[in-house]
């Protein structure tokens, strides 16, 4: 059986109200003999109801538009989570955290961008920055992001990758027909199961290793130009970076950070408020978040010219020592040569 609902249009609903305000004050002055009299009360009372008419056309046309922008923010935000999606709390065995900071304060997200896959290949993320900020950068941040996400899975190393970002923004970019030169900075990480990081960087900033030893840049190499600008060089070889240790943090962000500047123009000291993450215990993704971006809004007041992003990745993997047992394999803690150990504290893994 069907039940079919009767629901009065939209239209007429929006303008059904002030139709009937309307009326109520035409009828008022032609068909009231109050209103035809030229006394000082009548005019009083007369001028009474045009003003409540008034005020109750205005009142139903402003929540008339109060009610279609919440809705425009409710669809722009769904859009704009779909594309920046909040990334999962860990990505085999990394703890992960991430948050960003739009210029365009009626925008979610803008010009940077940020991603962290498992995959067959380990785990990837990108980081990166497009010219431009607030809601007209998402365009590009969204071709960037969406090859990255496929390329990932499907390129065995990270050069190729890098490729498939650079034909995506040149088609986007030439879909466009832009006069304006635009450009989008790249950082490229791979982890390895040991906690070994190689990269690819166009541009963008060097990362920063958090651990209880200090803080300190991940490389000093000098990196490739933004893509957009220049063809990619015929050879791609992805830079050993050295190895995240077990327990040890780093820290991805966009030059929106450091270039964020007090009332007196001074730039924000990035590595001198890791320095003082480091003070806290335990130093996980989340307190650095929580610190950097503390201390951010206290050096600019809460005023930004361009977006920020950060993501914070920590190596929560438990390392296994391993001794050479003949053909059995490895004996770990202890247990039995030709007995499989059971995993007495599992880590949970994305891995694919």
């Amino acid at each position: 059986m069907f039940r079919i609902k009767g629901r009065v249009p939209r239209k007429a609903l929006a303008w059904g109200l002030p139709t009937a305000w309307g009326a109520m004050a035409i009828s008022y002055k032609l068909a009231c003999p109050l209103a035809q009299e030229d006394s000082l009360g009548a005019r009083v009372v007369t001028s009474a109801v045009f003003f409540a008419v008034g005020t109750g056309l205005i009142v139903h046309v402003r929540q008339a538009l109060l009610r279609e922008l919440r809705q425009v923010r409710k669809v722009a935000g769904a859009a704009q989570s779909a594309l920046l999606r909040p990334l999962p709390s860990r990505v085999d065995g990394l703890n992960v955290a991430a948050a960003q900071l739009s210029a365009d304060r009626s925008a979610c997200v803008g010009g940077d961008l940020y991603e962290v896959i498992a995959t067959e290949h380990g785990v990837r993320a990108v980081m990166g920055d497009v010219r431009g900020h607030g809601i007209a950068a998402l365009g590009t941040v969204a071709a960037v992001l969406g090859s990255f996400r496929e390329a990932v899975h499907d390129e065995p190393g990270l050069d190729g990758v890098l490729r498939r970002l650079d034909r995506a923004l040149a088609r986007y970019l030439s879909e466009r027909a832009c006069d304006e030169e635009e450009f989008v900075t790249v950082l490229l990480l791979e982890f390895g199961r040991d906690g070994e990081i190689i990269a690819l960087n166009c541009g963008h900033p060097w990362p920063y290793v958090v651990s209880d030893r200090g803080v300190e840049s991940l490389t000093g190499a000098e990196p490739l130009p933004p893509l957009g600008l220049f063809p990619l060089p015929t050879e791609l070889t992805p830079l050993p970076c050295g190895r995240l240790r077990a327990g040890d943090s780093l820290v991805l962000y966009t030059d929106g950070i450091e270039d964020a500047r007090d009332v007196r123009g001074r730039f924000f000291p990035l590595q001198a408020a890791l320095i003082d993450a480091v003070r806290l215990h335990p130093i996980t993704p989340q307190t650095i978040l929580r610190t950097l971006f503390t201390a951010l809004i206290r050096h600019t007041g809460g005023r930004q010219a361009d977006d920020i992003a950060l993501l914070v990745l920590r190596n929560d993997r438990t390392p296994v020592q391993c001794t050479p047992l003949g053909a059995r394999g490895c004996d770990i803690g202890g247990s039995a040569a030709g007995a499989r150990p059971a995993t007495t504290n599992p880590q949970p893994s994305n891995h694919l």
